[in-house]
């Protein structure tokens, strides 16, 4: 599997660089157009998920204990995990999207949409049962039942927001406000002030300085996040391709490598701080987190709940409100259940979508005339 994921990830790379010097200003836009704002908040908050909020406090140790990230210190690592280069993979699905799809629609074959249909319902329920999975390290001591109830509210709600477009639109942005807010406070909270957390992303130039590391898997663990960023990559670019505003490629390529990056390195940062100083979080702080952990959730949840229901035609339109959200509900329910209690890894869905991959590289080949034809 690493070999393949090391294949897939570097055909991705030069794929996407292969665009950007042949097309750099080739425009892009959307059938929901929206400004560079709103496009970048709906990015952010449907590429990621709770795991930005959750993981790193419990990373940084494994990343300064074990011998595979000994060349660099443990906050390079985490943002190598989250940001920078990882975010090509959703300016090339990007692109397709908003160049290729609308002229080869490969995406309408019947196959291949139940397919991709079936890799975004899973990874929607792996972003639920990472949630289910560490709330107790934030609310310790929680009951089983209050977090199984917890979650499935969150999925309500989720599946309640993908009802409607607009929704989606002032969630995200609304998130993205909540989130640097949650950076300030934290930072606020710290004592450290403006050179503390200089200090502490300073430590970030170990990423760029070992760049070419981690453009293949440093570990099994790192292949993990890898597969995952693969299970998300389509989903993403075939939902946010209809918010592109008439950008061109190379400014959506600079865009999607920097401007995500900046607050995961803000976040990873002033987390860091807490990590060194050996700084306990207050409940207060605990429970902060959770709260925009829980919007995070919501965020990523009803995205893409809306572009498999639009998919699979199983939309408000078709059953109406009320049996449209018990039939999402009890299906993502049902699935984060099973990532709890089966082997199911998102390893598995990220494998299925680099063979996804593959057979879009291979028709498109197959069709290039088609796609000259029409440019």
């Amino acid at each position: 599997m690493t070999i393949i994921l090391s294949i897939a990830i570097a055909v991705s790379l030069a794929t996407s660089a292969v665009i950007l010097l042949r097309f750099p200003m080739l425009q892009l836009r959307g059938a929901n157009a929206s400004p560079l704002l709103v496009f970048m908040a709906i990015l952010f908050t449907s590429g990621l998920d709770v795991g930005l909020i959750m993981f790193p406090l419990t990373e940084f140790p494994v990343y300064e204990s074990e011998e595979a990230y000994g060349f660099t210190n443990a906050l390079a690592i985490e943002f190598g995990f989250w940001g920078g280069m990882v975010w090509a993979f959703y300016f090339l699905t990007t692109f397709y999207f908003c160049v290729a799809e609308p002229r080869l629609r490969l995406f309408e074959i019947p196959w291949i949409s139940a397919i991709n249909s079936g890799v975004i319902v899973s990874t929607c329920a792996f972003t639920g049962y990472l949630f289910l999975t560490f709330l107790p390290s934030y609310i310790p001591g929680i009951p089983d039942a209050y977090r199984y109830a917890l979650v499935a509210f969150v999925v309500l709600m989720a599946v309640i927001s993908s009802t409607d477009i607009r929704y989606i639109k002032w969630l995200g942005l609304g998130s993205t406000l909540l989130f640097f807010v949650l950076i300030a406070l934290l930072w606020s909270s710290s004592n450290t002030g403006l050179s503390g957390l200089l200090r502490s992303a300073a430590s970030l130039g170990g990423y760029f300085e070992n760049l070419p590391k981690f453009l293949s898997p440093l570990s099994d663990y790192h292949a993990f996040y890898l597969f995952w960023w693969f299970a998300w990559s389509i989903m993403i670019g075939q939902f946010v391709a209809r918010f592109v505003g008439g950008m061109p490629v190379w400014q959506l390529c600079l865009a999607l490598l920097t401007l995500p990056s900046i607050p995961i390195a803000l976040w990873f940062s002033v987390l860091y701080i807490y990590h060194t100083e050996g700084i306990e979080l207050s409940a207060a702080l605990r429970a902060c987190m959770v709260t925009v952990g829980v919007i995070f959730v919501v965020n990523s949840l009803d995205s893409l709940t809306r572009l498999y229901s639009d998919n699979l035609n199983l939309t408000v339109m078709r059953f109406g409100r009320g049996q449209y959200i018990a039939v999402h509900w009890t299906l993502l329910v049902a699935l984060i259940l099973l990532y709890q209690f089966t082997p199911l890894k998102i390893e598995w869905i990220g494998l299925v979508v680099v063979g996804l991959y593959a057979v879009v590289y291979f028709l498109t080949f197959a069709k290039r005339t088609k796609l000259v034809a029409s440019s």
